[in-house]
């Protein structure tokens, strides 16, 4: 079964999701466990979660 966020970019994902301010404040505090927990609820898997934090510059 496919997401519903399958084919989306992660910011589309965020705004569909309704969860772009979730994200910006997780990511503003740096709050890792909180950015984790937005990405899963828009169907990331943990491969491009840890990725993500990478590319944040966060410790994943």
């Amino acid at each position: 079964m496919e997401s519903k966020f399958s084919g989306m970019t992660v910011n589309e994902r965020l705004y569909v999701g309704g969860l772009i301010n979730d994200f910006d404040n997780a990511l503003e505090q740096k709050n890792v466990e909180g950015i984790k927990a937005v990405l899963k609820k828009v169907a990331l898997n943990e491969d491009s979660i840890f990725e993500m934090l990478i590319s944040l510059g966060l410790d994943a």
